[in-house]
């Protein structure tokens, strides 16, 4: 069974720092690409970071890059989202997730989706 687990949200202030952890359990880590995704209350799940298998690409969102940093431990099953100078709009349910062989940019190429980790932002 495959399970994704998500952890590291919770309430911070505009300009400070988060880290979310995915742990990854059931399925082969090194053929996924792995994304985190946002959902926003009323709004659609947005695409915010992705790593491919072997950690050799990474890709942001626009409104992300330059302030959050994606990144895989491979020995721990894991996929991290290091998250700096957050800012009210970045609040949402973060979910990680996982795309068989692929970059983990679209939404719907993933195979496995966590629950979700809520991070709110306070101005």
């Amino acid at each position: 069974q495959v399970q994704l687990v998500e952890s590291g949200g919770g309430l911070v202030q505009t300009g400070g720092s988060l880290r979310l952890s995915c742990v990854a359990s059931g399925l082969t880590f090194s053929d996924y690409g792995m994304g985190w995704f946002r959902q926003a209350p009323g709004k659609e799940r947005e695409f915010v970071a992705a790593i491919t298998r072997r950690a050799i690409s990474t890709y942001y969102a626009d409104s992300v890059k330059g302030r959050f940093t994606i990144s895989r431990d491979r020995a721990k099953n894991t996929v991290y989202l290091q998250m700096n100078t957050l800012k009210p709009e970045d609040t949402a349910v973060y979910y990680c997730a996982a795309d068989l062989f692929g970059s983990a940019q679209n939404r719907g190429d993933m195979e496995y989706w966590g629950k979700g980790t809520l991070v709110t932002v306070s101005s």
